[in-house]
């Protein structure tokens, strides 16, 4: 396996931690780079003493700038930054000819007004957005293949577009019908110091947030729209819960017309039958938190409720894995050609 040299941008957050765990085990890496603004000049076990005696025990932090970035020989480049400043580094990042992988909301979204209307600011860099290829490797894997840019996916819409993406496409539930709702642990705020994320606020309670728009709608109904072949509209409503990290989401939608129940199981199997992330549970078995933490796995199962004839399809996976650090580990694997595993199992 050839070596290729990474920069990590960011990397004092929770998904960038999540980013340097996993790259440390990659036989396939050279970490040259470690940014952070706050953390320059320290080593990296000071920062995490979780690693120490690992592999890059010893690398510094360095100062997030584009020269320190181009100058470290890093030909990839994860960006692991807030929407909106991850724009400022994948410009010249690009322009220089690296390879880039945003975590970031920035470059998801294809539509700029959309985008806009989400997140309340223009876009910046309305033809980056348009080179970049989601990173969804069970959707996109080709084109992620030869990308200069992925825009890895948010941590809410990879639970949610996994398990419908199949049935949308098959045309088996009807998207005017979709309600979805997610629960997900206090770590998907970022490492951020925000009253509302203290441990005395989350603790033994659960709330509603971000309703009836949450930010994610955007790229939830941007990608569920291209499987569907036409625009949908889909009610979202996103919940914290008193756990560190994790996502459960239960989805429910009535039948297509003409849909058979025994469908929605046979062509969920058919879409995943060969993707090594995304595991079925097969009835009585439902999906929990518990079992896919800390690793890469998406897991879904479903139900046919008869009396109503809507479908109940329940995800699960690890927000700082499958729902950024490791899906973008994995679109790595998959540009550099590399078993697409590879340091995820």
């Amino acid at each position: 396996m050839n070596s290729v040299k990474i920069a990590v941008v960011g990397a004092s957050g929770y998904s960038g931690e999540e980013l340097v765990r996993l790259l440390i085990h990659h036989p396939g890496v050279d970490l040259v780079a470690l940014t952070s603004r706050q953390q320059a000049g320290q080593r990296l076990d000071a920062v995490y003493p979780r690693f120490r005696g690992q592999r890059y025990a010893d690398l510094l932090f360095v100062e997030s700038s584009i020269e320190a970035i181009v100058g470290s020989g890093a030909t990839v480049v994860f960006l692991a930054l807030p929407h909106g400043v991850a724009t400022e580094f994948a410009k010249p990042l690009v322009a220089a000819g690296l390879r880039v992988i945003d975590l970031s909301a920035d470059f998801r979204i294809k539509n700029p007004a959309v985008y806009e209307e989400f997140y309340g600011e223009t876009h910046h860099a309305p033809e980056l957005a348009a080179l970049s290829v989601y990173g969804m490797p069970e959707i996109y894997r080709e084109k992620i293949r030869t990308a200069q840019l992925v825009a890895s996916p948010g941590c809410y819409p990879t639970s949610i577009i996994l398990p419908l993406h199949p049935l949308l496409r098959a045309r088996l539930v009807d998207p005017a019908t979709v309600i979805i709702n997610s629960m997900s642990g206090v770590s998907g705020a970022g490492r951020t110091a925000k009253t509302e994320y203290l441990y005395a606020e989350c603790n033994e309670s659960v709330r509603a947030y971000g309703v009836p728009k949450h930010r994610h709608l955007a790229e939830i109904e941007q990608e569920l729209g291209l499987a569907w072949g036409e625009p949908v509209t889909v009610s979202f409503q996103p919940h914290l819960i008193p756990v560190t990290r994790g996502i459960h989401t239960t989805i429910v939608a009535s039948l297509a017309p003409g849909a058979a129940p025994a469908q929605i199981g046979e062509t969920l199997a058919e879409a995943y039958a060969n993707e090594p992330f995304v595991r079925l549970a097969r009835e009585p078995l439902f999906v929990d938190t518990k079992h896919v933490t800390g690793t890469n796995f998406c897991d879904i199962a479903w139900r046919i409720d008869p009396r109503t004839g809507r479908v109940v399809i329940l995800s699960a996976e690890d927000n700082l894995v499958k729902g950024a650090a490791g899906q973008a580990v994995q679109s790595l694997n998959i540009m550099c050609g590399w078993p697409e595993t590879t340091a995820l199992l």
